[in-house]
């Protein structure tokens, strides 16, 4: 499934890059907005595709978790049991929610705080607008549940927030379980 007929396959084939850690100074600064069409931005939104398809768990990754300060991030919740509405794989430049609503507590957790979790509360039904890489088209998203979730994580990163910014407190902060 794909946003509006666009296809995640048109950025090419990108690399695995490394990520990122708090509390590495790009995770807090707000990303710069980018130029979509830039073949470097293209080039990044395929590196985060694949970064992201190596990654188990993973749903999403920003530009700011692979030490790149824009704002760019991948999405995709697929085949997730929290997710209802679901649009594939998708990336997006200067994402800026502009409606918010349903809002309620959930666990989060992050490739960049790797041993922890923490209840956040988000907006269960959310609408975004952004721009797709390599064509620039703007478009809107409009989604719920665990797709809103992943989306306002991804563009909070962009902002410089990590999840453990939005927590009501220390009582809200988990050890992360490692199953093994």
């Amino acid at each position: 499934m794909s946003i509006e007929g666009w296809d995640v396959t048109a950025l090419g084939t990108g690399r695995v890059l490394p990520v990122v850690t708090a509390p590495e100074p790009v995770l807090s600064r707000v990303g710069e907005p980018v130029d979509p069409t830039d073949p470097q931005v293209v080039a990044l939104a395929a590196d985060l595709v694949a970064t992201m398809a190596v990654s188990p768990g993973c749903v999403g990754l920003a530009a700011p978790q692979v030490g790149v300060g824009v704002q760019l991030f991948v999405v995709n919740v697929t085949d997730h049991p929290k997710a209802a509405t679901v649009h594939g794989v998708f990336v997006l430049a200067n994402a800026v929610i502009v409606e918010a609503s349903r809002w309620r507590p959930g666990r989060e957790g992050c490739m960049s705080v790797p041993d922890l979790t923490g209840d956040v509360k988000r907006a269960g039904r959310i609408v975004v607008t952004g721009e797709l890489p390599g064509s620039g088209r703007k478009v809107t998203i409009t989604t719920d549940a665990f797709e809103a979730r992943a989306l306002q994580h991804e563009i909070d990163h962009c902002n410089g927030l990590l999840f453990l910014d939005k927590v009501s407190g220390a009582h809200a902060i988990y050890q992360r379980k490692v199953y093994l």
